[in-house]
């Protein structure tokens, strides 16, 4: 039974009118540049974004391209993975690397997930590789970083390749070091409700290698060397438009500052929820950058019906596990993970995003620890 209705404004996941509106005067003076302009592909404005986001993340590179899922299929390509090989991947993320995987025309190889951060580990990846696994898609999942130093060590001393999928964690650090900074490549989405989001689609991958970078900057543009002239088998039509990258380049300078919020949200969530049938993932002090808050209970349904009725929004991300997707047509239903499985009936997400106000986090909290189901 619902016990009272809460008074603010949490009907959303992410308010991205809240989040945007600030910035409202500098984003439509960047989308006026570009018009002025008169160029809106491949110029001035994604190679000012490349280079700015690739001093940001501390690589050497950063390739601009359609969208995040791409951006994965892409760095397989540039890797020159295809049919015959298997890529390793989680599949509690949404089957977003799988889809990039089976695009690339490699196949996915399921790992499980620690029980406690959700993320690959290298254990449970020892244990899902096969002599034919070419590489290694590692998911920062929730903005919180996977355990890189072991996974990279792992990669290293198997001979797989390691690419990052930093989806939903732009601006994570783990011992120092950026997510994106870690892998062969990593790629990134700037959907609309990632902590560094465009206004549209889009995506990136950056690198520390020249030749990669060379090979990415082909493949997102139809394999061309020059203009029509394919020399790269796999290319296609990939490319960051010139009005979202300047629509990030407004919005890069304020990342570190959203994501600080993000954190202390997600701390306050943390610390505060207190409900025999709920349990709280630890929110790691620094390099966690807050992407989505999740809980975790066995009377999710129950719980989303409640906070429905007291006017709260969550989400479910993500409720089916890729190996048990219709789409693969019962493929992989000899696999068990059971810590993936058990994840994914049981995770409920909060609303978390910089706009935010303290009175808000407090009253969902109380919300939630006065739910009796």
């Amino acid at each position: 039974m619902a016990i009272f209705k809460i008074n603010s404004m949490l009907k959303l996941i992410n308010d991205l009118k809240r989040h945007n509106g600030p910035l409202m005067p500098a984003l439509e003076e960047a989308v006026v540049r570009v018009l002025r302009s008169g160029w809106f592909i491949l110029g001035s404005e994604v190679e000012s974004f490349e280079r700015e986001f690739a001093n940001y993340c501390g690589v050497d590179f950063c390739i601009g391209v359609a969208n995040g899922t791409e951006a994965l299929e892409l760095a397989l390509r540039a890797l020159e993975i295809g049919p015959g090989d298997e890529v390793a991947t989680v599949a509690n993320a949404g089957m977003y690397s799988t889809t990039a995987i089976l695009a690339a025309g490699a196949q996915p190889v399921f790992a499980d997930i620690d029980p406690d951060t959700l993320l690959l580990s290298a254990t449970t990846l020892q244990n899902a590789v096969t002599t034919n696994t070419k590489a290694v898609i590692v998911t920062h999942l929730y903005g919180r970083m996977a355990d890189m130093p072991a996974l990279s060590a792992f990669a290293k001393r198997s001979g797989i390749h390691l690419i990052e999928d930093c989806a939903q964690a732009h601006g994570a650090s783990l011992a120092d070091k950026k997510a994106g900074s870690w892998g062969e490549l990593a790629c990134f989405s700037f959907y609309p409700t990632k902590n560094l989001g465009a206004l549209g689609d889009g995506g990136a991958v950056v690198t520390v290698s020249v030749t990669l970078y060379e090979r990415l900057r082909q493949l997102r543009q139809y394999g061309w060397a020059s203009k029509y002239c394919a020399v790269v088998t796999g290319g296609r039509n990939s490319r960051l438009d010139e009005i979202q990258a300047a629509i990030l380049r407004v919005k890069l300078p304020w990342l570190d500052g959203w994501n600080q919020r993000r954190r202390e949200i997600a701390k306050a969530y943390s610390k505060g929820i207190q409900h025999p049938d709920i349990r709280c993932l630890s929110v790691p002090d620094e390099g966690y950058v807050g992407h989505l808050y999740i809980l975790r209970t066995a009377k999710r349904e129950l719980l989303r019906r409640y906070l429905q009725e007291q006017g709260i929004a969550t989400d479910i991300h993500y409720p089916i596990p890729d190996h048990r997707q219709p789409a693969l047509k019962a493929r992989y239903n000899h696999i068990t993970l059971p810590h993936t499985e058990s994840a994914t009936t049981e995770v409920i997400t909060l609303p978390c995003f910089p706009e935010m106000t303290e009175t808000e986090t407090n009253e969902l909290i109380t919300t939630i620890n006065a739910w009796r189901p």
